[in-house]
């Protein structure tokens, strides 16, 4: 009897802790493009995301959330599923094909890959507010291959969140990076038609 009382409350133990695991298990949340083609261009020219520097206190796998002006959280269960960086660049180069209509356009820089276009962007602002918005402050830089002075723009980019929640923060996210990208395109066009 001893022997199946402790067995019973090894067994409970255990399953009190296998479930406390799986509540408190991490959710991972990537960004995305959500730009649509809203007319059907093309171009000959091509891109590079050569670099997407980032804040300190959001460069980490888990969601900085903004409580207070002067406070945020780190969240420990709600992570992104790559360096925000890298996501960043993906979405933007992704965003940028789709804008400008090309498919030459890399995330990250490559050898024997000599762009008509670099693009570095500084985001010197990523906030996260659970249930109210998401903001995005960045200023971007574009280099020419041919050497004239670079451009220089900023954008700042704030989308409501539409509920509360990770998912939809990192939707508005999304959303914000948008706003980003069409400053960025709207910037190469213009210069690409001096040139033509």
């Amino acid at each position: 009897m001893k022997n199946y009382l402790k067995s019973l409350v090894v067994i409970i133990a255990t399953a009190i802790v296998v479930t406390s695991c799986k509540s408190a298990s991490s959710k991972f949340y990537i960004l995305n493009s959500t730009v649509k083609i809203e007319q059907k261009i093309s171009a000959n020219y091509s891109i590079s995301i050569d670099q997407v520097l980032i804040p300190m206190e959001v460069n980490r796998p888990q969601f900085t959330v903004k409580v207070d002006s002067n406070r945020v959280e780190i969240d420990e269960f709600n992570r992104w599923a790559e360096p925000l960086s890298n996501n960043i660049a993906s979405v933007i180069a992704h965003d940028l094909s789709i804008l400008i209509g090309t498919k030459k356009v890399i995330s990250i820089p490559m050898a024997n890959f000599n762009p008509d276009y670099r693009v570095t962007v500084d985001i010197q602002s990523f906030e996260s507010e659970l249930g109210q918005s998401s903001q995005i402050t960045a200023i971007w830089i574009i280099s020419t291959t041919k050497g004239d002075s670079p451009i220089i723009g900023k954008t700042i980019a704030i989308v409501s969140v539409a509920a509360d929640g990770f998912n939809e923060l990192a939707a508005a996210h999304s959303r914000a990076l948008a706003k980003v990208s069409h400053d960025i395109a709207k910037a190469i066009q213009i210069e690409a038609a001096k040139i033509n």
